[in-house]
């Protein structure tokens, strides 16, 4: 069955009474290029295992397990059990666990169907849950090589900008600290049963080595990054003096032996300048 035929994808969500469901963000690809595109700009081969997030039919999940040794799937809606059952009948190296990969113990899920093996995540994500999913894995410390998805176009191109950017966030700060992430292409709302009302656009994220950038306290690290973003329009010195509960020109001393400007923006900030703020809170001992 052509899964990406409108006629065939009506046929078998009737036959097997599907509803989509709006809190799940669920938007099935119509598109045929699409999939094929992910699995091989994701880095999938026969020496490799990959993780999927979100089956939908098993549109991404047939590509992949054509490419890869194994495939695990983690679907939360078990309303597609019985749909995927016939979608990939045919497959014998894909395993679909019913679950919610926010609450599944991923450590456990690797050791037991990867352990040793070369693993990539493959995904379309659900527009809602895009960031919290992506640094999930990120700060799972898996042995991922890359995490390939697709997200909202907006959302991409955030996650892919250069740290210290107006188009920069504390998500790209965050992606950037474990990964190196890349827009791959771009895919419109047409590609898709539902159609979104807004572009998708695919991207990757290879994992860096563990000793790249490993900090000390990397929640320290985390909250000055957050702070600098959540008044991302005003200098970085009020938000920081609140969330920290220390007084402005405190602030403003501990900029000035970072060597950055008392009157940044968090836009205006690189990697090694949230680096260095990190390290004069550290060694204040402001956490």
């Amino acid at each position: 069955m052509e899964l990406t035929n409108i006629s065939n994808i009506k046929s078998l969500l009737s036959r097997h009474g599907f509803s989509f469901s709006k809190s799940l963000g669920q938007n099935f690809i119509i598109n045929p290029s699409v999939c094929p595109r992910i699995a091989e700009q994701g880095g999938c081969s026969k020496s490799t295992c990959a993780l999927e997030i979100g089956t939908g039919i098993g549109v991404l999940t047939k590509e992949l397990a054509l490419k890869c040794e194994k495939v695990v799937a983690i679907e939360i809606d078990k309303s597609l059990e019985p749909i995927l059952n016939e979608t990939l009948a045919e497959f014998n190296n894909v395993e679909v666990i019913f679950d919610d990969i926010m609450k599944i113990d991923l450590s456990k899920l690797f050791k037991k169907h990867f352990d040793g093996k070369d693993v990539v995540v493959c995904a379309n994500l659900p527009y809602y849950i895009t960031s919290p999913i992506i640094m999930h894995l990120l700060e799972s410390a898996l042995p991922i090589k890359s995490i390939t998805v697709m997200v909202q176009k907006e959302a991409g191109e955030r996650i892919c900008a250069d740290v210290g950017t107006r188009e920069s966030s504390a998500l790209t700060v965050g992606v950037n600290y474990y990964s190196s992430p890349k827009k791959l292409f771009n895919v419109t709302r047409g590609s898709f049963v539902p159609s979104p009302k807004v572009d998708s656009c695919v991207i990757r994220l290879d994992i860096k080595e563990s000793d790249s950038l490993k900090l000390e306290n990397e929640d320290l690290f985390f909250k000055i990054v957050s702070a600098c973003f959540s008044q991302r329009r005003k200098q970085i010195s009020n938000p920081i003096a609140a969330v920290f509960k220390i007084k402005k020109d405190r602030v403003a001393e501990f900029l000035k032996q970072a060597n950055i400007p008392v009157n940044s923006r968090a836009e205006n900030l690189k990697m090694n300048d949230f680096v260095s703020l990190y390290q004069v809170f550290l060694e204040n001992e402001v956490y």
